[in-house]
């Protein structure tokens, strides 16, 4: 995993806008956790959520039990100032992925968008998928979107790992059921287009 020194002098010297991975609407993640079927109370974490807008459209859309994880402290307070009173309704956790340790089963629906792509060493990708097993639920949702075979490989000045549906999906194995794969053309603040791989695998009973 890249230094969280990195992160925070990316979020301390560009506006939340000016990143390349900006979404005003995060409109395929939220579309993809609706067709999860979760229910409003679902217990729902964004990892490497950061400022992304996605947690406005949670909200938006009535979820109530929101948690976001990011590296940069910075990227969090960014994204609190901009939800205003909104902010606390939800949960802000800053830590490493691959070393936080998480609650046990504690959440239905696992949602990452361009964080897994980060995670070039295979020791940190085994310790990325525990923490998956140890904190969704048996028969929770786990949606991961990566940079596709035909994206980028570099992103913010690192190297990044690309994917198929199909690699992804052998990064986190067995325990894990592919129910769909999607693809998506980002248009970046910058007038440059990344393409995009998401899955959405259930993680079947332990």
């Amino acid at each position: 995993m890249q230094s969280r020194d990195h992160w925070e002098r990316v979020y301390t010297t560009k506006a939340p806008t000016g990143v390349s991975w900006f979404q005003e609407h995060a409109r395929q993640s939220v579309e993809l956790i609706r067709q999860t079927g979760v229910t409003k109370d679902a217990e729902i974490i964004d990892v490497g959520g950061g400022a992304s807008t996605l947690i406005d459209d949670l909200i938006g859309e009535g979820y109530l039990n929101l948690t976001v994880l990011d590296l940069s402290e910075a990227a969090l307070s960014a994204a609190r100032s901009r939800l205003g009173a909104r902010a606390n309704r939800v949960a802000w956790m800053a830590g490493d992925i691959t070393q936080i340790e998480l609650p046990v089963h504690a959440y239905d629906v696992w949602h990452d968008r361009a964080v897994f792509h980060f995670l070039t060493a295979k020791e940190e990708r085994d310790a990325y998928v525990r923490t998956v097993l140890r904190a969704v639920k048996p028969g929770g949702s786990v949606i991961v979107a990566t940079f596709a075979e035909d994206g980028p490989d570099h992103c913010s000045g690192l190297p990044v790992v690309r994917y198929s549906a199909d690699a992804l999906h052998d990064e986190f194995g067995a325990p894990f059921t592919l129910l769909k794969q999607e693809r998506e053309e980002h248009h970046t603040p910058f007038g440059t287009v990344q393409k995009f791989i998401y899955c959405l695998c259930r993680k079947e009973a332990d």
